[in-house]
């Protein structure tokens, strides 16, 4: 586990760029459902900053679960139910049509309409009215999206979330500049967060999506900050010396838990927001770290080498009661849980030392494990609020890209950057 800690430290002093990330789907489902999105009507007399229905279909396609329709092949582009000439879309062998239209309206705002078609059943299914500002079309679109991909899917969307990551950039003589940014889920609008000539890491969200929790160095020692997203203001919290890392914010955004190595070995600590009271939670002469909340706010996962290798433990906050949960593989690590705590996902190495580190998800119900990586080079699993998909730092060639893979395997994906590493993602909750 001491190992692990050099190597994580090392990962990000290694040189690293900023850079634009976007969906690749590597994997998709074998019979992926076809769609059309047309292109919206704008009768807003201007030209608009987002292409609305190029974002939804963008969406959809990136989710690996559908096949969105090129416009160049398309025979017609209606905004109406009375345009809609289903036969058409039979020919071109679509399961689903969306068309749209986009209207002015008062102070500014802008109303769009959208409405998905059964071109088999010749049926609307689908039919929704959403306000906008110009700003805002591209959010606009990501609920779009959600709303289709839940009515097809039966599985509440997430494009409409964000995720940040850490990167960095080379600027000679040994000097980086640190960068944790902000983007949509897919990459797109990406703003810096916080910039530092020091490393940062561990980004976590509170489960509001109002506030960031991460560490930083810029004091040349490692410092937990918590950023507020919607004023930019961040504090400090309380420093000691030794390790301060891995915060975790529970449920309630009352409490972090921590890492900290203040009384020795690193252990795992709460601290409450409000009274700022320390406690402690771990005292073993391992090393615990990592630790992340259950959806219900009564225990905590980490990970441990109390028994001899990292693995990943459960210990109950009311009772104090400690559980092993990973048996399979000499080393399980980064655990994460799905909002129904049903399922675990963990940086996973199955075999001897050679075999590298994947990403996994097991079962906790049924105790099955299923490896959803082959990179060997996979770290930091953070999962998507709708428990479908878990996004990854991995290698590509000499370079550090994310990754994503849906948690029965079906779905693979990528978002490869120009140059330079990307790592630490963390996938936002959904957003009010």
């Amino acid at each position: 586990m001491k190992q692990l800690f050099a190597a994580f430290t090392l990962l990000f002093v290694a040189q690293l760029a900023q850079a634009e990330l976007m969906v690749e789907v590597t994997q998709g489902v074998e019979a992926p459902t076809s769609i059309a999105v047309v292109p919206f009507g704008n009768n807003t007399g201007s030209a608009l900053a987002e292409d609305v229905a190029r974002v939804v279909g963008q969406n959809l396609e990136r989710s690996g679960f559908f096949s969105s329709m090129p416009r160049d092949n398309m025979l017609s582009f209606p905004t109406r139910r009375d345009d809609v000439y289903f036969r058409d879309w039979r020919v071109s062998k679509m399961d689903y049509v969306v068309i749209g239209r986009i209207d002015s309206a008062q102070d500014g705002q802008l109303t769009l309409r959208f409405e998905l078609y059964d071109v088999l059943r010749e049926q609307q299914v689908l039919a929704e009215q959403v306000s906008a500002t110009p700003s805002s079309l591209r959010d606009a679109a990501h609920y779009m999206a959600d709303r289709v991909f839940e009515q097809l899917t039966g599985l509440k969307g997430a494009f409409a979330t964000k995720i940040v990551y850490v990167t960095a950039e080379q600027l000679g003589d040994n000097k980086q500049r640190y960068r944790l940014q902000l983007a949509d889920w897919d990459g797109a609008r990406a703003q810096t967060i916080l910039e530092s000539s020091q490393p940062i890491m561990s980004p976590a969200w509170s489960m509001d999506g109002s506030k960031l929790a991460y560490v930083s160095f810029e004091t040349g020692r490692p410092a937990i900050y918590v950023q507020y997203l919607a004023t930019g203001k961040r504090e400090r919290i309380q420093s000691f010396p030794g390790l301060n890392g891995a915060p975790a914010w529970s449920p309630d955004g009352n409490r972090l838990a921590l890492v900290l190595s203040r009384d020795g070995n690193p252990e795992i600590y709460l601290l409450d927001l409000r009274s700022r009271q320390l406690q402690r939670l771990t005292q073993h002469y391992g090393i615990d770290t990592e630790p992340a909340w259950s959806p219900d706010g009564r225990s905590l996962i980490f990970t441990s080498d109390r028994g001899g290798q990292p693995q990943i433990y459960r210990l109950g906050l009311e009772d104090r009661k400690l559980e092993r949960l990973t048996f399979d593989g000499n080393y399980n690590a980064r655990g994460r849980l799905t909002q129904d705590g049903r399922f675990l996902t963990m940086v996973h190495r199955s075999g001897g030392g050679g075999n590298g580190f994947d990403i996994a998800v097991q079962d906790l119900k049924s105790g099955r494990l299923d490896i959803l990586t082959r990179s060997g080079m996979a770290e930091s699993p953070s999962i998507a609020p709708n428990g479908s998909v878990v996004i990854y730092a991995t290698q590509e060639g000499t370079r550090g890209v994310l990754a994503a893979a849906s948690l029965d395997g079906r779905v693979q994906f990528r978002m490869p950057v120009d140059r330079g590493d990307v790592r630490e993602p963390a996938w936002s909750p959904y957003l009010q």
